[in-house]
C-alpha cells in the first residue's frame, strides 16, 4: 500500500503549539492571533508565525476583522491531513503486523529446535 504524505502539511501540524491552535480555532469557531495567543504559552509574534504556516499549508484561512485578521480553520484540508494520517498509521499497523508474525514465527522455530 502507498500512501502520498504531503511532508509540509505534516510537519504543520506536528508542531503542538499549531496543534493546539487549531483546537482552538475549531472549538471558537475561530479567533485573532491576540485571541489564541491569550490562550498559548506564546507571544502574540509567535502565534502570527504559526498561523502563517498553517496558512501556508491551507489549514487555515483568514479574512479582515478590525485592525486584525480572523482566521479559521479550513476543515476540508484538515480533513485530508487525517486521512493521510490514518492511512499512514493502518500501513504502519500492517507492517508491525507482519514483523510480529515473523518474530512469533521464528520463536516457534527455535523453541521446536529445543524439543528434539
Amino acid at each position: 500500500m502507498t500512501t502520498v504524505v504531503d511532508d509540509e502539511l505534516w510537519s504543520a501540524v506536528g508542531d503542538p503549539i499549531r496543534r493546539r491552535m487549531l483546537d482552538l480555532l475549531l472549538a471558537d469557531g475561530g479567533g485573532t492571533a491576540t485571541t489564541l495567543s491569550d490562550r498559548l504559552p506564546v507571544t502574540r509574534q509567535a502565534v502570527a508565525k504559526h498561523l502563517g504556516v498553517l496558512g501556508r499549508v491551507g489549514l487555515v484561512h483568514d479574512t479582515p476583522s478590525g485592525r486584525e485578521r480572523r482566521y479559521e480553520v479550513d476543515e476540508a484540508q484538515l480533513a485530508r491531513a487525517v486521512a493521510q494520517l490514518s492511512s499512514v498509521g493502518a500501513a504502519w499497523d500492517a507492517r508491525l503486523q507482519r514483523i510480529k508474525r515473523i518474530a512469533e514465527a521464528i520463536q516457534r522455530s527455535r523453541e521446536a529446535g529445543h524439543e528434539g
